[in-house]
Order: C-alpha cells, then sequence, then structure tokens
C-alpha cells in the first residue's frame, strides 16, 4: 500500500514564507505525476501545482511567481516552496501522486491527509 504524508504546514504571516514536503511510502517502482491542491473554508478543492517525473510543471495562476514545486523522484518526495504568501493561500493543502506503481500494485490516485497552512494579516 501507498501512502503520501505532508510536512510544514503551520501559521505565517502575511508575505512570509513556507516549505511542504510529502514523502510517499511503500514500495515504490515508479510515480507518474506528483502535486499540491488546496482546499480553503467553504471552497472547492483547486489545484495549486504539480510536476511529472521528467521536470515539467504547471502552476493554477494565483500562485505563479510566488510559489515552486520541485521533486527528489529517488526519495518520492515533492516540495511545495511558498514565498510572499498571502492571507487567500490559507487552506489546507494536500499532496497528491498520480499513477503510482508498485512491484504488485498500480494506483492511478493517492491522496495524503493535508497539511493546514494559515496566513495571517
Amino acid at each position: 500500500q501507498v501512502q503520501l504524508v505532508e510536512s510544514g504546514g503551520g501559521l505565517v504571516q502575511a508575505g512570509g514564507s513556507l516549505r511542504l514536503s510529502c514523502a510517499a511510502s511503500g514500495t515504490i517502482f515508479s510515480i507518474n505525476a506528483m502535486g499540491w491542491y488546496r482546499q480553503a473554508p467553504g471552497k472547492q478543492r483547486e489545484l495549486v501545482a504539480t510536476i511529472t517525473s521528467g521536470g515539467l510543471t504547471n502552476y493554477a495562476d494565483s500562485v505563479k511567481g510566488r510559489f515552486t514545486i520541485s521533486r527528489h523522484n529517488v526519495k518520492n518526495t515533492v516540495y511545495l516552496q511558498m514565498n510572499s504568501l498571502k492571507p487567500e493561500d490559507t487552506a489546507v493543502y494536500y499532496c497528491y501522486a498520480h499513477d503510482v506503481r508498485t512491484v504488485v500494485s498500480r494506483y492511478l490516485e493517492v491522496w495524503g491527509q493535508g497539511t493546514l497552512v494559515t496566513v495571517s494579516s
């Protein structure tokens, strides 16, 4: 079984920075894409950023130029560096992995449990 474990959330003032990490555990052979989504109170979950195994990235317009996604393929870990944070970035951030292959199984979607990011004004 594959699990995603996030870390790095917390409380920060507007203009500050945080770095989120997400590590995939299990006997993993490969992961196609990894990324981050977020869900603010009363809103739908939305894409923040994704990165493929080849390093291609995609960002939501609202975070372009402020957030940077990166990945360590050997460690099966994805990171999200968040700079110039705004109160509207406050949300639960979820790690996501697409097309995870282990020695015996294949998982099209795997989600982490979420980590709360709160940006105060």
